[in-house]
């Protein structure tokens, strides 16, 4: 599963928002052994205080969804679901160390180091799924 989860290139986070409803987003994100990093990077968007921030501060608990689907090959298909408290990461090292991982993985964050504020979620459970194949 780690490998699977590592090669990735996008996932689904689930948090709950402050009133308690379901808010999903695909993000880009870096495995580091039980810690999974994500950061708000300089897409577009409206502000760098995204929902997904308000959601950790008030609630930690977070779900990550990575899965491959080929329309034609349904004995390739596999999904494993991440979930563990997550927090916006405040020590400097570790920002750092979550920016290398990404910048790492992501040639666009080498480009354009993320601006905005890194998750960290805590991996406290492992569950997966996958064809025969996969």
């Amino acid at each position: 599963m780690r490998e699977l989860v590592a090669a990735a290139r996008v996932a689904r986070l689930a948090t709950l928002t402050p009133s308690g409803r379901l808010h999903a987003v695909p993000i880009c994100f870096a495995l580091d052994g039980d810690l999974v990093y994500s950061a708000v990077d300089a897409k577009p968007k409206r502000t760098l205080e995204l929902q997904r921030l308000a959601n950790v501060a008030a609630n930690p608990e977070a779900a990550l969804l990575v899965d491959h689907y080929e329309d034609e090959d349904w004995t390739r298909l596999w999904w494993v679901r991440l979930r563990g408290p997550s927090r916006t990461v405040a020590d400097p090292a570790e920002r750092e160390r979550a920016l290398d991982l990404l910048a790492a993985k992501y040639r666009q964050y080498r480009e354009a180091r993320p601006p905005g504020e890194v998750l960290a979620i805590a991996v406290a459970e492992w569950r997966g799924w996958a064809a025969a194949d996969a």
